[in-house]
């Protein structure tokens, strides 16, 4: 009962957010929960999203959804809260303070009775009701078991909504439906996936390796060159040195000659020395 009152709270709270960013045009919803496609359709004007032709909701525009009948199960002495079970499942849709008009079924040519929903149950819900006198009269004792025809806007308003909601909510199952089958695809064919991208890092493996090889064998093959080059260059260092030092120019001190040239550069000079006289 917890988990159906709080899933009833969830599904109006909505629907009632959706009421209001129909009327104000402002972003009200909270989409970041659905896909951006669904998210995208959520935005639109409530009247459009009534044309969701594609999704069965169950939704029949000729059915007057306002008007149910209905069986008194219990009721308080004053008669002014009546506990009502009925066949239709709809009610599980009306919310507390919800004004709701019945007549006796017996009674249908009297005025209409108004009550409030105070409360939900499966197949039950409860009414305040102010006054019995217009569809039930002063004297007449209101039995239980009384079979009533209620009659209630608002209910067959929330049905629509609720048709609504029930096709965007086809619309995300099918979206989620597709997220699935591409993750089982996914996981099914994971083992082709894992082959294929092992063979694709292999061929890229291969190529590097080719290439690798190929650098190395143009490295060896420039070593090859390199070391002519060196030994040409060496021999052609050696012959330019040999060259260097033919034409070396050197610079010697005159010292046999010098007695000449200081006559031929008119320095004073003394006299030639004489011979060297022998004493024995």
């Amino acid at each position: 009962m917890k988990s159906f009152i709080m899933w009833f709270l969830l599904i109006s709270s909505i629907l009632f957010t959706w009421q209001i960013y129909a009327v104000s045009g402002e972003d009200a919803v909270d989409y970041s929960k659905f896909s951006k496609q669904l998210a995208k359709e959520l935005q639109q004007d409530i009247s459009k999203l009534e044309e969701l032709e594609d999704e069965d909701s169950f939704y029949d525009k000729d059915v007057d959804y306002s008007s149910f009948s209905a069986r008194v199960t219990d009721r308080d002495k004053t008669s002014n809260i009546i506990k009502i079970s009925s066949e239709n499942r709809n009610i599980k849709f009306f919310r507390a303070g919800d004004e709701v008009l019945f007549n006796i079924a017996s009674m249908k040519d009297r005025e209409k009775c108004e009550g409030h929903v105070r409360s939900v149950e499966d197949k039950y819900f409860v009414i305040f009701v102010k006054d019995l006198i217009p569809c039930w009269g002063k004297s007449e004792y209101f039995r239980r078991g009384t079979v009533l025809v209620i009659k209630s806007f608002r209910l067959a308003e929330r049905v629509r909504e609720a048709s609504i909601y029930r096709g965007v909510l086809l619309k995300r199952k099918k979206s989620f439906f597709e997220q699935l089958n591409n993750v089982n695809h996914f996981i099914w064919s994971y083992n082709q996936q894992k082959v294929k991208v092992a063979a694709e890092y292999d061929r890229e493996i291969m190529k590097i390796r080719k290439k690798k090889q190929r650098a190395l064998e143009e490295l060896q093959l420039n070593k090859k060159d390199q070391i002519v080059l060196q030994k040409e260059l060496i021999q052609r260092l050696d012959g330019i040195d040999e060259d260097l030092n033919f034409y070396r120019i050197d610079k010697d001190e005159l010292t046999i000659d010098r007695w000449h040239l200081d006559h031929d550069l008119g320095l004073p000079v003394g006299k030639r020395p004489g011979k060297v006289k022998t004493t024995f």
